[in-house]
């Protein structure tokens, strides 16, 4: 019985090793010469997935509207975190764009805090390349937190002063540009 099943084994390799010595089969590997489905724009240039400009890793364009070496707008991301450096921050990813800042507690306001998540979305600097998400909880009678309705006014606020900063920081960058 092994020597029927190793003898189909054999057989079976012989076989699949010698699909290739026929000619005259239709060859599908890509070709530098005509047009057909492995080359359907033989005198243009190679079209990619991923643009004209390729992959850009570390860096790249260094315009002045967008920052540079982090995947978002470095401007957005300094000024975001200038405008909320008086909260504990539990998460800051520079290449993903995202803040994660811990609870808040006002002295003022011993009965509420809040928790900010910041995004940022875009490389060039933009009224819509910041989104923050406010959090907010409030004591109950047997002093646990309990999560309370935010007035969305105040998520557009922050929103406003991290661009108030970002162009700051910006025309500064490009004053001692100038210089």
């Amino acid at each position: 019985m092994r020597n029927l099943a190793t003898a189909f084994a054999m057989a079976g390799l012989i076989g699949l090793g010698g699909c290739g010595a026929f000619k005259g089969g239709e060859s599908r590997y890509p070709s530098t010469e005509g047009t057909g489905p492995t080359n359907p724009n033989p005198t243009g240039e190679r079209q990619t997935i991923f643009g004209s400009d390729g992959i850009t890793l570390f860096g790249g364009d260094s315009k002045a509207d967008q920052g540079t070496g982090i995947g978002i707008n470095s401007f957005l991301w300094r000024a975001s975190l200038d405008t909320i450096s008086f909260m504990p921050l539990t998460s800051a990813d520079p290449f993903g764009g995202v803040i994660i800042t811990d609870w808040y507690q006002d002295p003022k306001t011993p009965g509420e805090r809040f928790k900010l998540t910041i995004y940022i979305m875009d490389r060039r600097l933009r009224a819509d390349g910041v989104k923050v998400a406010v959090f907010r909880q409030t004591k109950d009678a047997k002093g646990g937190w309990v999560d309370a309705a935010t007035d969305p006014a105040t998520g557009t606020r922050i929103e406003n002063a991290i661009l108030v900063r970002a162009r700051q920081l910006r025309m500064q960058n490009i004053e001692a540009g100038q210089k």
